[in-house]
């Protein structure tokens, strides 16, 4: 079986039935049509069957490719099943908070609040559950966890319910490398370029699966761009200090201070209108709240009014 998670493999065949073509479904997973075409082969070599059906339009999976299918599935199943009982173990007659979070999110937010909310418990432990957001928001549907803090409360499942701080702006960073660099200036004023050539330029992007990386292939998608993606990362400041070192354009949240340097970069503030987000935190709709969980909701809520748009 191939090394690659469950989960991945079972969004690239999702792709690949969607759009009954390996290169569109590459691009929209955002990676190359190659690696996407030797990885089903790989699969389908270990396997020694064909998973779908590429003689005719549209793609099906075959009868192989459904008891495959149906495993990934159940895999991914049962291994949310033993997270459940692990942390219900390991949980008995301990207080503990089970949140989580995007790991370059969480570097930002719970230095704010998390201090405050166990100032208040003391007797309280924080397990933190650092993932992507739509792994963690699985976890939260299966009652893995107690919170999820996220950003863009908007495209939640409708079975959590979630708390916001309000709307945020992001920021593009623009490099000397980049034609759009501006010498001398600081601030580029905000609706002076156009997002369609924001998005033309070389990119340093968060990983696929993040809030922001969401936002911006919806833009990709929206203005028809075909991105020039020079590198990744997972960490949202990782990818700020390789584009304040010059090897491509980035986005972050005007959350994040940033330095004015303008012999080196320019900051653009990006209009809200084209691209937001609301820092959340999320429970399960059915979770019974106890005046705890009501403490730790408020102090998150109480740091967020004070930058909120």
């Amino acid at each position: 079986m191939s090394k690659l998670e469950s989960q991945d493999i079972l969004c690239y065949i999702d792709s690949l039935l969607k759009y009954s073509n390996y290169s569109r479904a590459a691009q929209s997973l955002y990676i190359s049509q190659p690696y996407l075409t030797k990885v089903i082969k790989k699969i389908e070599i270990e396997l020694g069957c064909e998973l779908i059906t590429r003689n005719k339009l549209p793609y099906r999976l075959t009868e192989q490719g459904k008891i495959y299918y149906q495993y990934l599935t159940s895999l991914e199943n049962s291994y949310a099943k033993l997270i459940r009982e692990i942390s219900y173990v390991s949980d008995i007659g301990n207080k503990v908070i089970r949140i989580g979070i995007l790991p370059s999110l969480g570097v930002y937010l719970t230095p704010l609040f998390l201090p405050d909310f166990l100032e208040l418990h003391p007797a309280y432990k924080i397990n933190l559950v650092e993932d992507l957001p739509e792994k963690n928001e699985k976890r939260l549907q299966n009652n893995e966890l107690d919170f999820w803090i996220g950003q863009n409360s908007s495209s939640i499942s409708p079975n959590l319910n979630s708390f916001n701080w309000g709307r945020h702006s992001y920021q593009a960073i623009i490099p000397r490398c980049c034609e759009l660099y501006q010498e001398n200036v600081a601030v580029i004023p905000e609706g002076t370029i156009e997002i369609s050539t924001i998005l033309n330029q070389k990119l340093i992007l968060t990983s696929k699966g993040s809030a922001i990386r969401k936002q911006i292939d919806q833009l990709l998608s929206v203005y028809k761009v075909q991105p020039n993606i020079v590198m990744e990362s997972n960490e949202i400041y990782t990818v700020l200090k390789l584009a304040k070192h010059n090897l491509g354009l980035t986005f972050v949240p005007e959350s994040i201070h940033i330095k004015e340097c303008p012999s080196e970069y320019n900051i653009y503030p990006i209009p809200v209108e084209k691209m937001s987000l609301d820092y959340f935190i999320a429970h399960h709709g059915e979770k019974k709240l106890h005046s705890v969980d009501h403490d730790l909701i408020h102090t998150f809520l109480n740091h967020g009014q004070q930058c909120a748009i």
